[in-house]
């Protein structure tokens, strides 16, 4: 028989509703735990999950009995006291993006998880997207040529309000570390980590000193180059291309969780086109919540599709794009 997983969840935002409503959709997933700094908001959304056990701190939630992994959907500043806390108890943790507030606190999580020998991931869901993993396969594969150019962007408009989240600077508010990860991971999955004497990068700020837009550039060996555009100024189309000497890879809207592709190949001058669907349930998050747990079964301590090593460079790499464009927290 399947072994059923005891899932808790720190922070009870909207990515935690909507994980929580993902995990349903996996018969080896239970919904355990969940904890937040409000006692009321931890029971509000424990009474709509039928979770059996709601914290009002983070910290009680380590002694939940037959707790099996905590997925951490705190804001971001958040993120590195708690995944330490759970490190710590020998908990293992799936993160949610960006893993931490810079490379600094990622290296001192992933020491933590080494030295206790447990597992942690950052929440990357997109890679586990059939239709992201597609792409990447076809432009590994050669099926376009020599991949030369990435460009992806993500943007959606907000009016400034200096409590949310989004502009609150101690919350690690911003347009990079929210959404501009997503295209930076983009590129990184494509081309690897860029070197920070070729990354350019420009930004504006708002009122609260976070970037309302940033915009980057990674020049790599072999002429290939990187674009990447974040704003919380403007509607986008989140669309994202890889192209290559002989075709090209069109991520349809939204790029980072899209159903379809479009794979162009070129032919003695001509163009042929096809389109590749790729529908899934719910949100997505669940594949990453099956990918975790098939880790834990396996008894490894960290993913293959996300690797450490691949989170710290991500980490190091905004950490650059930061000091290009002078944002400090």
């Amino acid at each position: 028989m399947e072994r059923v997983y005891n899932w808790g969840i720190l922070g009870m935002g909207k990515i935690a509703r909507k994980f929580a409503d993902d995990l349903r959709l996996l018969p080896n997933a239970r919904l355990h735990a969940v904890a937040s700094a409000s006692l009321e908001r931890a029971q509000d959304f424990a009474a709509a999950y039928d979770v059996p056990h709601a914290y009002g701190t983070y910290e009680e939630i380590v002694e939940c009995p037959d707790l099996d992994i905590v997925y951490v959907a705190t804001p971001h500043a958040l993120h590195f006291t708690c995944a330490m806390l759970c490190l710590s108890c020998r908990i293992p943790v799936l993160c949610e993006k960006p893993f931490a507030m810079n490379a600094h606190e990622a290296r001192k999580m992933i020491e933590l998880a080494h030295n206790n020998q447990v597992f942690l991931m950052e929440a990357l869901w997109t890679c586990f997207m059939p239709s992201f993993q597609r792409a990447l396969e076809l432009a590994e594969s050669g099926a376009i040529g020599t991949v030369h150019t990435v460009k992806s962007d993500f943007g959606f408009k907000l009016p400034l309000d200096p409590n949310s989240r989004l502009f609150n600077k101690t919350l690690g508010g911003g347009a990079l570390l929210d959404i501009g990860i997503y295209p930076v991971m983009l590129a990184m999955r494509v081309f690897g980590k860029p070197d920070a004497l070729h990354i350019q990068a420009a930004a504006t700020f708002t009122e609260t000193e976070v970037d309302d837009t940033c915009v980057f550039t990674f020049q790599y060996p072999e002429k290939r180059i990187a674009l990447g555009h974040a704003t919380v100024a403007a509607n986008t189309p989140v669309e994202a291309w890889i192209l290559g000497t002989e075709g090209s890879i069109y991520l349809h809207p939204r790029w980072h969780h899209t159903a379809q592709l479009t794979i162009a190949q070129y032919q003695d001058r001509a163009e042929e086109t096809r389109e590749e669907y790729f529908p899934y349930a719910g949100w997505g998050y669940h594949l990453e919540a099956q990918h975790v747990m098939e880790c834990l079964e396996k008894g490894l301590q960290e993913s293959p599709t996300v690797p450490l090593q691949f989170t710290l460079a991500l980490a190091e790499t905004l950490d650059a794009i930061r000091e290009k464009v002078g944002l400090a927290y």
